[in-house]
């Protein structure tokens, strides 16, 4: 948990609300996110989910509209993390990068393109 609550702080910007080894609670972008631990989910309907698996985010992409894609890439740079790809212009009108989290999920900020 403690090496997710570093990423969303220093490479995605959040402000963290609340935060143990169970859980935190983060506000990002306007909304608040609750992450918990794998082992938190000992007697819950995830565990039959979760049970076994490798990379607990494989293929789970985040887009995070309204972060700044640059900004991210150079935080995640900054601490280490994998980027996936590094900010560029999309034909859709945004600009995004994506980012490997700690735990393997996708993170992709985007903003709009100017004009």
């Amino acid at each position: 948990m403690a090496a997710m609550e570093a990423f969303c702080r220093d490479v995605l910007g959040a402000d963290i609300i609340y935060a143990d080894e169970d859980f935190a609670a983060i506000e990002l972008l306007g909304s608040v996110f609750m992450l918990h631990a794998d082992h938190s989910y000992l007697d819950n309907a995830m565990t039959g989910t979760i049970a076994g698996a490798e990379t607990r985010g494989a293929g789970v992409e985040l887009r995070l509209y309204g972060a700044n894609p640059d900004a991210v890439e150079a935080a995640a740079r900054e601490h280490g993390h994998i980027v996936l790809a590094g900010a560029i212009d999309k034909p859709h009108g945004l600009r995004e990068s994506y980012v490997v989290g700690p735990d393997g999920y996708i993170f992709v900020p985007s903003a709009p393109l100017a004009g």
